[in-house]
C-alpha cells in the first residue's frame, strides 16, 4: 500500500517536467521518483526501467546539488538501476557521484575507466576504494591519478594490479617512501616472477627498493604468492554473473549495447559478460544461457549465434571466453568453428526461431532438441 502511495504521489505531479512547478516541486518528484523505483526495481521489466530512466534524467537536470546526491545515494546500492542516470550522477560533482563510485555495481569498468581519465582526483579516489577494482581500472589510475588515490588503490587489497600498472608503481616507488611501503606490503605479488616480465629501467627501480626496504624474510613471504593470480576462466561464478548481467542490462538501457560491446568483452576477457549479452541480443530469459553453459551445450550456443549474425571470428572469440562448466579444450574450439561455418545463418534462423516457439509450449526445451528433431 506504502508503494502505491509513493507511487500515486509521484507520477500525479509530472507537470513539473514541463516547468510548470516550483524547484520544491521539482525537488520532492526527484526524490520520490527515486525512492519509488528502489522500492519495485527487482519487479520492473526493461520498459519500465527505461521509462525510470528517462524521467530521472530530465528531474537531474531540474534540481540542486542536495536532491541529486540523496537519489545517487539511494540508487547506489540497487543491483538493478538506470543505466543513464546512474553514470549521469556518477558524472556529477563529487558529493554527488562519491556513493555510485565506491558501491555501485551498474557501473561498468568501462564506465569506471572514462570516470578516471575525465573526472577529478577525488572522483579517482573514490573509484580506488571500490570493493573490487579489475586490472584494466587501477591501470587508468595509476596512468592518471595523483598520489592518494594511487596510495588508496595500492592499499586496496581487492584491487587488481597487472603488469604496466606495477611497472609505473615501482617506477613511482623510487621517489615516494610511502608508496613503496604500501607497494611492499602488496602480499598478492611475486618480486621474483615480476623481474622477469617488467623491463630493466623499472628493474633497477626494484633491486634500489628492494635493497633499502625489503629484508630477506619478507620477501620469501612475498615470492611465495604468485604475481597477478591467475584466475580461472573456466566455471559459473553467480555473484559475478548477478553483476554482469545488470551491467549489461544497464548498458542497454542507455543505447550502447551492440557488437562492439560484445568485441570489448571478448577481447578483455569478460566471460560473464559475453553471456549476459548473448540473453539481451537473443531476447531468452538469462536461465537459457546459464543453462547452456552448465550443460556445456555447444550445439545451442553454435546455432544460436549464427542465427544472431556473429562473424565467426567473433563467435570464436565470444566461445572461447564465456564461463562454461568446464574450460573449452582446442579440439572443442576447432569443433565448434567447423559447426559454426557449416550452418547457413538461414538454417540457423529456421532452427532457433522454431525452438522459440517450441520453448513456449514446453519450458526446458532446448536449441539442441530442435537440432535433433531439423
Amino acid at each position: 500500500m506504502q508503494e502505491i502511495e509513493e507511487g500515486t504521489k509521484a507520477f500525479s505531479t509530472f507537470r513539473v517536467l514541463n516547468g510548470d512547478a516550483n524547484a520544491m516541486e521539482r525537488e520532492q518528484l526527484f526524490r520520490n521518483m527515486a525512492q519509488l523505483f528502489s522500492f519495485v526495481s527487482d519487479r520492473c521489466d526493461d520498459e519500465q526501467v527505461v521509462q525510470y530512466d528517462e524521467v530521472l534524467c530530465q528531474l537531474a537536470e531540474l534540481v540542486e546539488v542536495e536532491a541529486r546526491a540523496h537519489v545517487a545515494k539511494l540508487l547506489s546500492r540497487l543491483e538493478r538501476a538506470p543505466g543513464t542516470v546512474v553514470v549521469k550522477l556518477a558524472n556529477d560533482v563529487i558529493e554527488v557521484a562519491k556513493p555510485l563510485l565506491e558501491f555501485s555495481s551498474v557501473l561498468s569498468d568501462d564506465d569506471l575507466i572514462d570516470i578516471v581519465i575525465n573526472q577529478s582526483e577525488a572522483h579517482r579516489q573514490a573509484v580506488a576504494s571500490r570493493t573490487a577494482l579489475a586490472e584494466r581500472v587501477s591501470d587508468a589510475i595509476t596512468e592518471h591519478g595523483d598520489k592518494v588515490s594511487i596510495s588508496r588503490l595500492v592499499r586496496n587489497t581487492n584491487a587488481e594490479l597487472g603488469q604496466s600498472a606495477i611497472e609505473r608503481l615501482v617506477a613511482l616507488a623510487a621517489k615516494d617512501g610511502d608508496i613503496a611501503d604500501e607497494l611492499r606490503n602488496r602480499t598478492d605479488i611475486d618480486w621474483g616472477t615480476l623481474r622477469n616480465e617488467i623491463d630493466n629501467a623499472a628493474n633497477k627501480v626494484l633491486d634500489e627498493i628492494g635493497q633499502a626496504r625489503v629484508d630477506p624474510v619478507t620477501a620469501g613471504k612475498i615470492n611465495s604468492v604468485v604475481y597477478n593470480r591467475m584466475r580461472n576462466r573456466a566455471g559459473f561464478n553467480s555473484q559475478e554473473w548477478k553483476v554482469a548481467y545488470n551491467q549489461v542490462k544497464a548498458l542497454s538501457d542507455r543505447k550502447q549495447l551492440d557488437e562492439r560491446a560484445l568485441i570489448r568483452f571478448a577481447r578483455f576477457g569478460y566471460g560473464h559478460h559475453c553471456a549476459a549479452t548473448l540473453t539481451v541480443m537473443l531476447r531468452v530469459g538469462p536461465e537459457v544461457v546459464v543453462k547452456w553453459m552448465a550443460m556445456q551445450d555447444y550445439v545451442a550456443i553454435t546455432v544460436a549465434l549464427r542465427a544472431a549474425g556473429l562473424s565467426p571470428d567473433l563467435f570464436e572469440a565470444v566461445v572461447a571466453t564465456m564461463p562454461w562448466r568446464d574450460l573449452p579444450t582446442e579440439a572443442d574450439k576447432v569443433n565448434v568453428r567447423a559447426r559454426f561455418e557449416a550452418l547457413s545463418p538461414e538454417e540457423a534462423l529456421g532452427i532457433f526461431e522454431l525452438w522459440r516457439a517450441h520453448a513456449f509450449r514446453k519450458r526446458g526445451s532446448t536449441v539442441g532438441d530442435m537440432v535433433g528433431h531439423a
